[in-house]
């Protein structure tokens, strides 16, 4: 490996299965025979241990944090580091990157737990959501669960089956069928399924993926993939955006792939809870003044499957400069307060949306202002439901919202 061209350390990744030396590619094997040191978790380096003469490292805990300073005191060196099956594919190679910057990490994949279990079942990939559990709460996989669908979760360890298997249960998805496949590509590779509710199985390895097909016991709630879900989704005190209303902000938000979300007096939650379900990488931050309601939002997140919503408990504009930097910001509540309007456009990049409803008179009015001074459009909107009248039904209007929405 050349390192001498740049400056820092340098390093390659090898993916590695559970059938260790035999299953590495001739230039996978011809990288860790050269290699001077060998960085891995005790597993990765049992499996290459007596065939490399390199220094093996065991990976320090917690990694990350350990990262700089592991790969700057091997620098020079021909450094390898193992990771599991594909290295990219929610595995080591991508905190390497973020690390060491992807033009200094040259990487050697190998077939992914997820390809593999595949494989084994018949399932096309291209079919299939993979769910991750490591270092994750299993309540994320409520955001993917919906009947028919095919899921591969990636388990933290031998509990892994029980703990899906009874989340499932509990959401009114004990029918689900479940596959655990063990040590794939191994010699001690091993598959046994069951329904979730009835799940007996003993804890088994704890290198396992756990393949779920989805069926749902009669009248249980499933969830659309759109926004606008039921209110009854959502636990709140009455500071809820209505689901018409949430629907047509989401879209005046527009979320992208790989966006940041600031919600800022979020209430119960909504707008930053269905922006995070819109895709896998977005991601939102709520800002609630009020302690309960956040506590609140941290309830419903996990009931909606994105748990990873990070909830600021505090009061904008104060709170607004610790927060990450947003693509997208909704003012829910404290649109009339002194700095909240200026600090969210100030925040926000060339090309950022801002949206920012009102129901009151005072917050209508700052909503014209705001239209007067940045540009961008008004929107109101009003629902009626039909609510029984006597004997017949009759219209029941809400409050009007208008809406401000403003390209930056």
């Amino acid at each position: 490996m050349d390192t001498g061209a740049h400056e820092g350390p340098a390093v390659t990744v090898v993916g590695i299965g559970a059938d260790g030396w035999s299953g590495l590619a001739g230039t996978a094997q011809e990288t860790l025979a050269a290699a001077e040191v060998v960085l891995g978790g005790p597993r990765q380096l049992d499996l290459v241990a007596g065939k490399v003469g390199a220094e093996l490292v065991a990976w320090p805990s917690p990694l990350v944090p350990a990262l700089p300073g592991l790969l700057e005191k091997y620098a020079g060196r021909r450094l390898c580091a193992l990771a599991s099956g594909d290295p990219m594919f929610f595995g080591l190679g991508a905190t390497l990157a973020r690390t060491v910057g992807p033009e200094r990490m040259h990487v050697i994949a190998h077939p992914s737990s997820a390809t593999l279990a595949c494989a084994r079942l018949g399932w096309p990939s291209e079919d299939v959501e993979v769910v991750s559990i490591v270092g994750r709460p299993v309540e994320r996989l409520r955001r993917w669960v919906s009947p028919g669908r095919r899921i591969l979760v990636l388990s933290a360890g031998a509990a892994s089956p029980a703990l899906v298997a009874a989340q499932l249960t509990a959401d009114g998805f004990g029918p689900s069928r479940l596959t655990v496949l063990e040590q794939l590509g191994g010699p001690g590779e091993r598959l046994y399924s069951g329904t979730a509710r009835d799940w007996l199985h003993p804890e088994g390895d704890a290198l396992n993926v756990v393949a779920v097909e989805c069926a749902a016991v009669p009248g249980v709630r499933v969830l659309g993939e759109v926004p606008g879900l039921p209110d009854a989704a959502y636990e709140h005190d009455g500071q809820l955006t209505k689901r018409e209303v949430r629907a047509v902000t989401l879209a005046h938000l527009a979320p992208r792939p790989g966006q940041t979300l600031w919600d800022v007096g979020a209430g119960a939650g909504s707008i930053a809870i269905e922006w995070m379900r819109a895709h896998r990488s977005c991601w939102a931050v709520a800002v609630e003044s009020h302690p309960e309601r956040a506590q609140r939002i941290r309830r419903n997140a996990a009931a909606l499957g994105v748990s990873a919503l990070q909830v600021v408990t505090g009061r904008a504009p104060a709170v607004l400069a610790e927060l990450p930097p947003p693509d997208a910001v909704f003012i829910g509540g404290g649109l009339t307060r002194a700095g909240v309007l200026e600090a969210c456009v100030e925040a926000l990049p060339p090309g950022g949306r801002l949206v920012a409803n009102g129901v009151t008179v005072e917050s209508e009015t700052a909503l014209a202002a705001a239209r007067e001074r940045f540009g961008g459009t008004l929107v109101r909107l009003q629902v009626a439901r039909a609510e029984p009248v006597g004997g017949f039904l009759g219209w029941k209007p809400a409050m009007p919202v208008t809406i401000w929405s403003c390209d930056v």
